[in-house]
């Protein structure tokens, strides 16, 4: 299916940033007219499951060694079960969705964070339809509001509207999903509507005049409220603008569009340019928000770390980001990864919100980003970036079976160093808190990777217990993988595989080399020798 959307040449969109005006009523016009880039028009849905009768249809995770964290991962769909809707009568919703059910309205970025756990139970609740009713909801001139009421789908404005633009994350989630999948049947009807969002960030999202041409944010629209950034140029905005160019050129190539993957994959690559050369700090070895003429906002926060994730950072970069990170005075703290460095004087061991707590989207951003460089080589008693992610999830997940020991329950969002819930923080709330426990339990602990459209999975062995996973659906595959308990990280390791369906396994070691097998239909056994 073609798009009739029209997409502006790269050297257009780059010489637009200094000479559009701020249109200010013009870019919140609403003609009335919604959705008319996204060609779903009318309400589809399925039956609304319960966990007590799908729960068997599950991926399972065995962990001899960490049972805290099988208790969490199961605590953690229940809720989300809870949390499946179907539009209220007369809702203009176009498809059921999950939410975070603290509020009557749906939050773009929270919805986006649901479906990066959500996706591993696809089969039973296809999730990523949750973005059907933002797209169906968007303006003819591409804004789409970050919170829309259920009832009757109007923009919910809370303050003032230059706060009503979250992070730009659907064509993230779209291709998110799909690596599980393996189902790329949306993103010819999400291709429309992605590409007119994108146009109208670069419109409004951009200052006129400034040397750097980046994007900027408020607190409220960035998601993290009361963190105190400013500037015209916010590192985790022109990240994420990055990631949405790359991103969108990925759906541009599934779908036979390449002139349209090459541009989107040139604008991100000036996007990681130009900050590179206005936002990272030699000295400091970080990102910092800018002001128009440049200059450095020099504030250690979450935000920083966003050009991981985009790939903005060469591995240098990556390595000295590295450094904050595993920094006991900054990054590394009892549980990983506050919101703003604990050295910084505004910084609140209880969390505060977004003055030191811990969330559950920015860990996955820094989880994901480390994920991106591997092991850097050099050194092999260095720590490699794998590493890195695999022990600061573990570490994320003992401080939130922690407090779910105490409480029952998960929260919002947690302290940095008392094990308790962060100060405020709402409770019940799998929301973003379930990709914790389901997706990086299975792809960072656990250690598999899954490539549903290639039938293809990648297990990053580094567990001596007996582990693994019961279940686990990538695209028309199901397959239990479980490593037999060794005495010690040097034993060759043996793998039993049951599967429905050949596909193609790759076991990387924790020394970053690798084996493949080809598995076929049926119960297989492997050894992988270290």
């Amino acid at each position: 299916m073609k798009s009739t959307v029209r997409i502006p040449p790269l050297a257009a969109v780059l010489a637009a940033l200094l000479t559009l005006p701020a249109m200010t009523s013009a870019q919140y016009e609403d003609t009335g007219t919604r959705g008319t880039h996204f060609s779903k028009k009318a309400y589809s849905g399925v039956a609304i499951p319960r966990f007590d009768a799908h729960r068997a249809a599950l991926p399972a995770p065995i962990l001899q060694n960490d049972p805290q964290f099988v208790d969490l991962y199961w605590k953690a769909w229940a809720l989300a079960f809870d949390h499946f809707k179907r539009p209220p009568a007369g809702s203009p919703f176009v498809s059921d969705y999950i939410d975070e059910a603290f509020s009557p309205s749906v939050f773009q970025w929270d919805t986006i964070f649901m479906l990066m756990f959500a996706r591993y139970g696809h089969a039973v609740f296809p999730a990523v339809r949750s973005l059907d009713n933002f797209y169906s909801r968007q303006y003819e001139n591409g804004y789409i509001c970050r919170e829309i009421q259920e009832a009757d789908g109007a923009d919910f404005v809370f303050v003032g509207r230059e706060h009503t633009v979250n992070p730009p994350l659907f064509a993230w989630a779209e291709v998110e999903s799909y690596r599980v999948t393996g189902d790329s049947s949306r993103f010819a009807a999400v291709f429309p509507p992605l590409v007119k969002y994108a146009e109208w960030i670069e419109r409004h999202r951009r200052t006129p005049g400034t040397v750097h041409g980046l994007y900027w944010n408020t607190g409220l629209g960035s998601g993290m409220d009361n963190l105190p950034l400013t500037g015209s140029a916010w590192v985790d905005m022109s990240s994420q603008m990055m990631l949405f160019y790359g991103n969108l050129s990925f759906i541009a190539g599934v779908i036979g569009r390449e002139s349209d993957a090459q541009r989107f994959r040139a604008m991100a690559d000036t996007i990681g340019a130009r900050m590179n050369r206005y936002l990272w700090n030699e000295e400091d070895g970080f990102y910092y928000n800018a002001d128009d003429q440049g200059r450095q906002q020099r504030l250690r926060s979450v935000a920083g770390f966003w050009p991981m994730l985009a790939g903005a950072a060469d591995e240098r970069k990556a390595r000295r980001l590295l450094e904050h990170l595993l920094d006991p005075d900054e990054f590394w703290r009892a549980m990983p990864f506050p919101s703003l460095a604990a050295d910084e004087p505004q910084y609140a061991p209880d969390g505060r919100y977004w003055l030191g707590g811990v969330w559950a989207p920015t860990n996955v951003m820094i989880v994901k980003g480390l994920e991106r460089y591997g092991r850097t080589g050099g050194n092999p008693t260095d720590h490699g970036f794998n590493e890195v992610a695999a022990e600061a999830a573990e570490r994320y997940l003992d401080g939130l079976a922690a407090v779910f020991r105490k409480t029952g329950t998960l929260w919002e969002n947690y302290s940095p160093d008392l094990m308790m819930r962060g100060s405020p923080s709402q409770k019940d709330f799998v929301g973003w808190t379930g990709c914790g426990p389901v997706q990086l339990l299975i792809e960072n602990v656990i250690g598999l990777r899954p490539d549903g459209a290639r039938r293809a999975l990648t297990w990053h062995l580094r567990r001596i217990d007996r582990h693994g996973i019961e279940r686990l659906r990538f695209g028309d595959v199901t397959a239990t993988l479980i490593g037999q308990a060794r005495t010690s990280v040097a034993a060759p390791a043996d793998l039993h595989v049951v599967s429905d369906r050949p596909f193609t396994l790759t076991v990387v070691r924790p020394d970053g080399s690798s084996v493949t097998f080809a598995v076929r239909s049926g119960a297989q056994r492997f050894t992988v020798t270290f």
